[in-house]
């Protein structure tokens, strides 16, 4: 469903009522997780934001984020988890394995065929067609699929393992997993079971005396056919965690003394410092205590570690921050029912002013190369020129055609040797040039072309370039350039007045600068603390504009020209930011 990119509709907070209704439905969907598991996965006072998308085939889907992941879909009024849940909780679903070459075909929109099944000596779990269950790899429990059974598990057997067994939704490494943190899974050691209860399954079972035949030789010719495939996948996943920094990071270091909680809270704690000592500033109280988490202490986590406040003794951030209020480094206060703000920092705090931040060292930065989302970096673009054909003859001398792309100073050198090499520079004045009938054809208008004999070199130039299509280059790092025709239309903010007389700051062309419009709403609904919706821009195809409350262009020209170091003649709007100590 999410293996291609999805269009969001809208972007808002979750009101109190939505809440509430969001706990008796995930209560009523999975009556596994008691009430306590619940009110962790759908927190009461942190932020807890309502996303409705559609998929690339059309389906209408509405996505619940917490803490800047998605935790739950629905489609047709049904719930489900994504792979973030189910981490915290992996037994929360009945799960089968395959083998880790198989994930690869998941990601790419595969169903999970039956002979990709890995049947464990404790036989497959008892499910029912349309069942929702999850899927794992072979060496770790931890799901990386979210699916629907397309049969029951006595007719899995019965077919002889053969056919389409599940229907995958969801995936690890799928678009709504980029849409979150993009975490790797974590390691989960494989339970240890006893074969099943057969005694459950009489009437099923006993009932067809080939099933239970069948249950035992599968499991038996599995073993047998694919014991040395089984084994050289356990060895590949296990040299893969041993390399992967999420997994990694779980495990205690052998040299560490230390209990893995407590490796967890010193870490919370020098994210905590580092976040507050580089980047906080004052300007930026009161903030929400979620954004803190979310967009200061995550990006202060050191490669190679994954921040989990779960796991560490404080469990929950508000926890956390209520002991460093005790140790008087912050102050914590309720600005609005139900949502904390931290919103006051001692800095000259001992803590604080005594933190080292240890730089990474150049291996470990490249070990890390690409397993963490990369900060944003602006594009390379350039004003190109096309040849169209009304000019070809002028620049087919220098082995140029129609279509032809090429730079404003390719253009001049073109000119200036063709120039030279026709001796059309005037003799009397070196500044003129002669026109032959070339450059009368390409460069004069019609009634022009009996008047004017010469031009100067700045006019020549200048008519070529007029004369000539204009297209644009755009590279972004790491990636190949793309050339597209005309100008590329600068992002344009502009300020709307709705029918209530409030004012509305709304931002459109974020993608030709390869910025994520779902991305810089969530940013900038935090550091407003205003709505923020993502809507289709209106006359554009397949283009989407932010919508914020309020007049924001003061937090926009933050955001884009100091974080992104975007240049300002990219950028329009800017002159309508609200005047100071005049009411927004």
């Amino acid at each position: 469903m999410f293996a291609k990119a999805f269009r969001v509709k809208s972007n808002t907070a979750i009101k109190g009522s939505d809440r509430r209704k969001l706990r008796a439905d995930v209560m009523a969907a999975f009556p596994t997780l008691g009430t306590d598991q619940v009110s962790v996965l759908v927190p009461g006072k942190e932020e807890l934001n309502i996303v409705k998308l559609y998929a690339h085939r059309g389906d209408a889907v509405t996505v619940y984020v917490s803490g800047g992941n998605p935790i739950l879909f629905e489609v047709e009024k049904n719930l489900y988890p994504t792979v973030y849940t189910l981490w915290s909780y992996p037994d929360l679903l009945p799960a089968f394995t395959t083998w880790p070459p198989v994930l690869e075909k998941l990601v790419g929109g595969a169903d999970l065929m039956l002979p990709g099944l890995v049947v464990p000596p404790a036989g497959l779990p008892q499910v029912q067609k349309g069942d929702l269950c999850a899927i794992a790899l072979l060496g770790n429990r931890a799901p990386v699929a979210v699916g629907v059974a397309a049969m029951s598990t006595a007719e899995m057997l019965t077919s002889g393992l053969k056919g389409r067994g599940f229907s995958v939704l969801h995936t690890y490494q799928d678009h709504l997993w980029r849409s979150g943190d993009k975490s790797s899974p974590p390691s989960l050691a494989p339970l240890a079971l006893d074969p099943p209860d057969l005694s459950e399954e009489k009437e099923s079972v006993q009932a067809d005396p080939a099933l239970q035949g069948d249950l035992r030789r599968l499991t038996l010719e599995g073993e047998e056919e694919n014991g040395e495939v089984q084994r050289m996948c356990e060895e590949k996943s296990l040299s893969e965690a041993s390399e992967d920094p999420s997994v990694r990071d779980l495990n205690p270091d052998p040299t560490d003394s230390k209990t893995l909680q407590e490796q967890m809270d010193e870490l919370v704690q020098r994210c905590f410092l580092h976040a507050l000592k580089c980047q906080v500033r004052k300007a930026d109280l009161p903030l929400l205590t979620s954004t803190f988490l979310g967009s200061h202490m995550l990006s202060c986590c050191p490669e190679g570690r994954q921040l989990d406040i779960k796991k560490s003794s404080y469990k929950k951030l508000s926890k956390f921050l209520q002991h460093m209020q005790q140790e008087q480094i912050i102050q914590v206060k309720e600005l609005s029912k139900g949502v904390e703000s931290i919103v006051a920092v001692d800095w000259k705090h001992p803590r604080i002013t005594s933190f080292v931040i240890a730089e990474p060292s150049p291996t470990s930065q490249t070990i890390q190369e690409g397993s963490r989302e990369q900060p944003y970096h602006p594009p390379d673009i350039k004003s190109l020129y096309c040849v169209p054909a009304s000019m070809t003859l002028l620049f087919q001398e220098s082995g140029h055609k129609k279509g032809s792309i090429l730079e404003g100073g390719e253009v001049r050198m073109i000119i200036i040797n063709y120039v030279k090499r026709n001796d059309l520079v005037d003799a009397d004045n070196k500044n003129l040039v002669k026109l032959d009938p070339i450059l009368c054809d390409c460069i004069l208008e019609k009634n022009e072309q009996h008047t004017v004999m010469k031009l100067p070199w700045d006019s020549l130039l200048t008519r070529c370039l007029e004369k000539l299509q204009p297209v644009y280059q755009v590279t972004f790092p790491g990636q190949e350039p793309i050339v597209k025709k005309g100008r590329i239309c600068p992002i344009d903010i502009t300020l709307a007045q709705r029918a209530s007389n409030k004012k509305v700051t709304v931002v459109r062309n974020l993608e030709a600068y390869g910025l994520d419009p779902c991305s810089v709403a969530a940013i900038l609904q935090q550091r407003c603390q205003a709505s923020a919706t993502v809507t289709p821009a209106p006359g554009a195809k397949d283009s989407l504009q932010v919508q914020i409350q309020g007049n924001q262009v003061h937090h926009l020209s933050r955001l884009l020209l100091e974080e992104y170091q975007l240049p300002r003649k990219h950028i329009q709007g800017l002159e309508k930011a609200p005047k100071p100590g005049k009411k927004k």
